[in-house]
């Protein structure tokens, strides 16, 4: 299974889903995370999971764990792809981490 991880800035919250499913067909079988920045500093993320694993992983559990990072709440989508927001988005790659931290239990 691929983990597919990406922290950017510059990017429209409505285009990180996209961005995620284009991720999601390039790595065939695995989870894609996304994370942008924006200019008030804020973070958002997308996780997709491709198709056989959402039995394995819930893209909504996975995008939970990244926003606690973020200082966010929640989060939510369905189990193939999930999106959440917190204030902090200087803690982009530490969402990140908690993530593949999720994907190795």
């Amino acid at each position: 299974m691929l983990f597919r991880s990406r922290a950017v800035t510059g990017v429209e919250i409505k285009d990180l889903k996209g961005l995620a499913d284009e991720g999601k067909k390039q790595v065939g079988s695995g989870v894609v995370a996304l994370v942008a920045t924006s200019e008030d500093g804020k973070g958002s993320i997308v996780v997709g999971v491709t198709p056989d694993l959402v039995t394995r992983f819930s893209a909504v559990d996975l995008v939970r764990k990244a926003s606690e990072v973020l200082g966010g709440k929640g989060g939510g989508g369905k189990p193939d792809m999930a999106q959440a927001g917190g204030p902090d988005g200087s803690k982009a790659d530490a969402a990140l981490k908690a993530i593949e931290a999720a994907l190795a239990n």
